[in-house]
């Protein structure tokens, strides 16, 4: 039996929250979505939690409290989120940040897009690269 998924969406945007979960339920009904509502209980469930390691890591850049780039700067130091992905999903599609956040350590950029249709194929590339 294959292991069950479990994707880590870090977002502060219900919605977007929403939106995701439903991409990922279209393209498999057994993959798990656990969120957090912002880098802070993103990095607290990640570090207290030693059982929890997702098998990706999603990252919303604009958040208040703390943005996506400290939080990636951060989970970059949690040593068993090593060979973890981390996927930025912003609805930023400028240069700057895909260059930025791919130097930190991202290892894909997603800018939200205009449907589910869109973000479930794109999240299906995502998972199926392993």
């Amino acid at each position: 039996m294959q292991e069950k998924i479990i994707c880590f969406l870090i977002d502060d945007d219900q919605d977007d929250q929403e939106i995701f979960s439903l991409a990922l339920n279209a393209i498999d009904e057994d993959i798990d979505c656990i969120t957090a509502n912002d880098g802070v209980d993103a990095l607290t469930k990640l570090r207290r939690e030693r059982g929890f390691t997702p098998h990706f890591i999603f990252l919303d850049l604009n958040m208040v409290r703390m943005n996506g780039r400290e939080c990636l700067k951060e989970i970059k130091k949690i040593s068993h989120l090593n060979n973890i992905p981390v996927i930025i999903y912003s609805t930023s599609s400028e240069q700057k940040d895909i260059t930025e956040t791919m130097l930190l350590g991202a290892s894909d950029y997603i800018v939200k897009p205009p449907s589910i249709s869109i973000l479930t194929k794109r999240l299906e590339q995502v998972l199926r690269k392993e």
